[in-house]
């Protein structure tokens, strides 16, 4: 006997949809179970060491216009340059990763964390005190991943083998988080027009 299986087309998937944050960030999309906060939500779980630094941001359009459903994670150091998932010895009071819903009235994203300090390079070479930055919003397919590096820390930025090796280097300042007040930085992500943040293919 002959079967007629029907087949089905593959799902649309140019948008990132509603789903990402009911199932990443159910409390901020206002389910508020199974977790009393979302994942990622608190970095700084106890006495961690170094600075206390505050990253707040809008992700930006094309058009000008504030993207308010964006998600999104961030990834660090802890304040000695070691990273939580590949050393023992790192800060067991900070997580080094981060996961925020923008604001849905305000598109702002805020993270409360500690200063980075240099990681090694493959090379052996220090990088600059930096911020792994994933955001995925409507119209993203796949999540972009960028920089955050900090404006008070010139020389080391001067020195950073990532930042060497963007051929524009006119487009650097994309990747410079903005100083605001005391241990505030404000990183803006732009996804397109002629600032756009620099996207890194990883």
């Amino acid at each position: 006997m002959v079967q007629n299986h029907r087949i089905l087309k593959e799902s649309p998937s140019q948008t990132a949809g509603p789903y990402v944050h009911i199932g990443c960030t159910p409390n901020a999309a206002g389910i508020g179970k199974p977790w009393a906060e979302d994942l990622g939500a608190t970095m700084i779980t106890g006495a961690a060491e170094g600075s206390r630094i505050r990253i707040v941001g809008n992700v930006i359009d094309g058009t000008d216009g504030i993207v308010r459903d964006a998600m999104v994670e961030i990834f660090q150091a802890d304040a000695q340059g070691r990273l939580k998932s590949a050393d023992e010895a790192a800060d067991p009071h900070f997580t080094g990763w981060g996961r925020c819903a923008c604001d849905l009235k305000t598109g702002v994203y805020s993270f409360d964390t500690v200063k980075p300090g240099r990681l090694p390079w493959v090379d052996g070479k220090l990088q600059a005190p930096h911020v792994t930055v994933w955001v995925v919003a409507r119209g993203i397919n796949i999540g972009l991943h960028t920089r955050l590096y900090f404006p008070d820390e010139e020389a080391a930025n001067a020195e950073d083998p990532v930042l060497k090796r963007i051929e524009h280097a006119h487009r650097i300042p994309t990747l410079i988080a903005r100083a605001e007040g005391e241990g505030t930085y404000r990183f803006d992500i732009r996804l397109q027009g002629g600032d756009e943040t620099v996207f890194f293919d990883m």
